[in-house]
């Protein structure tokens, strides 16, 4: 039986103890949108916070470490994230393995470590522009996404999501065209079947990421292979990403 649409908002470096407004007013809005599976993933010090007062959504973290404890100043590791709410862990995102150059095989750990703390994990991948450009953007895609991942997860579609974020499409205003997303959708489907096997390959979902706004939503959301969206600033606010949520549960029913 396939999954619901699954809509999770990445806030990044953004919210204070000020904006769990927002996240109560997410909160109710998603017991109104049963068809959709909604999630936040707020910046550490929120989760605890949003995971108390939540009744419907998910909470999420937005990176982990790789190791239980140790001499790690400024790091969590995905027990602790786990301990204070969580219950999935984004990683891979571009955004870290640009600007804290951590490469496929430190991702993998952190997957491993995350999944062995008892989190989900959304795992990102994507190409930047001139990848792109140069007729290499499926190929790079596929082997991002081979060498981040663990080689074997249990009950894989479960315990993990896939997001596919063009690099060049995040924050930009840009966003690829549903020929380009049902391709590499596909091709990503096709890679998890192999991976995981044709039972739980088929099942995992596969997120589009990259300036996702309700404006677009619907015609993403439609397009083969897309199983929901991890959204930036549009998550910010109810209004927005309930409007993404909103799209997601009439792509489902159509």
């Amino acid at each position: 039986m396939p999954l619901r649409p699954y809509i999770v908002g990445n806030w990044k470096m953004h919210g204070t103890r000020a904006t769990l407004s927002e996240a109560r007013a997410i909160d109710r809005a998603a017991q109104r949108h049963m068809k959709v599976e909604v999630a936040i993933a707020p910046p550490y010090t929120l989760i605890h916070p949003v995971h108390r007062e939540a009744e419907q959504i998910a909470v999420g973290a937005q990176d982990c470490h790789d190791q239980e404890s140790g001499a790690h100043t400024g790091e969590i590791s995905a027990a602790m994230v786990a301990d204070a709410g969580a219950k999935f862990v984004i990683l891979g995102h571009s955004e870290r393995r640009e600007a804290q150059s951590e490469n496929d095989a430190l991702i993998r750990a952190k997957a491993q470590a995350a999944l062995a703390a008892g989190l989900r994990v959304i795992m990102c991948c994507g190409e930047a522009e001139k990848v792109r450009d140069a007729g290499r953007a499926v190929a790079h895609v596929k082997k991002q996404l081979k060498a981040s991942l663990p080689e074997t997860i249990e009950d894989a579609a479960e315990k993990l999501t896939v997001a596919y974020e063009p690099i060049w499409a995040i924050g930009t205003g840009k966003t690829a065209t549903p020929e380009d997303i049902a391709e590499m959708h596909g091709e990503i489907r096709k890679l998890l079947i192999a991976l995981f096997g044709e039972e739980d390959g088929a099942e995992i979902r596969i997120l589009y990421g990259g300036s996702v706004k309700p404006e677009n939503a619907g015609e993403i959301l439609n397009v083969p292979e897309v199983g929901g969206a991890l959204v930036g600033g549009a998550s910010l606010t109810a209004d927005s990403f309930m409007g993404i949520a909103l799209a997601a549960g009439e792509a489902e029913e159509g």
